[in-house]
């Protein structure tokens, strides 16, 4: 395994599978050390801290709201500082704030800038985390992402929602090199299949090309691949069916 690729799983993963003690005890027995938190896990930091140490386990980035990041950022550094984040991730418009035009989307980018500028000044990095609307066509034919990213923002690739907005990971990989710290390991499962789970599947257990995209992902500059299910029927499952794929693809076993 690469020394410097950490593997980690989104808690959001396993939301629907209370209580959390039991998340993080899941996330520990399969031999993963790092998981990214989102917003219930900022409420008491100080107990997500120690619950965290208990496990053995480090938060290195953490989803925090557009509305947090822009109206509290002195909360959001302190946050990442006790959990010990070196990442800090935008994770979702809701659908009442995107932007329907190509210079809405750009403002959209200017102040995501903003965000970034002033989370890099208390020392941690800004990434933004996508879905598949920022690859829906503008009028122009620009996408959104293109705008949110801007010139110099970092992206946290989550590859499974780049295919179901109807773009090809390998390209947009090549594009953002050298600008992906973070990706999301996601796998869709094949038509028609688990549509208890939303079509979602365990890493390595749908139709994403992941024996390929790995070492993609790797050579742009990934630094943390975390897996993460939607809405998985089975949370300690799809943890050790995600963490037993996902070490293979890093020992090159797959």
């Amino acid at each position: 395994m690469t020394q410097s690729l950490t593997l980690g799983v989104q808690l959001y993963s396993g939301r629907k599978f209370p209580p959390v003690e039991t998340q993080l005890e899941t996330v520990a027995r399969h031999g993963l050390t790092t998981v990214e938190t989102f917003a219930p896990f900022h409420d008491d930091v100080e107990a997500t801290k120690r619950m965290l140490d208990a496990h053995g386990l480090s938060a290195k980035s953490g989803h925090v709201s557009l509305a947090m990041l822009e109206g509290e950022p002195e909360r959001v550094v302190a946050i990442a500082r006790r959990l010990g984040m070196t990442f800090v991730v935008g994770p979702f418009l809701p659908p009442a704030e995107r932007p329907s035009t190509v210079e809405g989307w750009k403002a959209m980018g200017a102040r995501l800038g903003a965000v970034e500028a002033s989370l890099s000044s208390a020392g941690l990095r800004f990434a933004w985390h996508n879905h598949d609307f920022e690859f829906q066509p503008l009028e122009d034919g620009s996408l959104p992402i293109e705008h949110l990213l801007g010139d110099r923002l970092q992206w946290e690739a989550d590859l499974a929602w780049v295919i179901r907005g109807g773009a090809s990971p390998r390209q947009w990989i090549e594009r953002y090199s050298g600008r992906i710290p973070l990706v999301h390991v996601k796998d869709i499962a094949p038509a028609g299949e688990k549509a208890d789970e939303d079509g979602w599947a365990d890493v390595g257990a749908g139709t994403l090309s992941w024996a390929e995209l790995w070492p993609l992902c790797v050579g742009a500059g990934a630094e943390c691949m975390i897996a993460e299910h939607d809405n998985p029927s089975d949370f300690d499952r799809f943890v050790g069916v995600s963490a037993e794929t996902m070490r293979g693809y890093a020992k090159g076993e797959r």
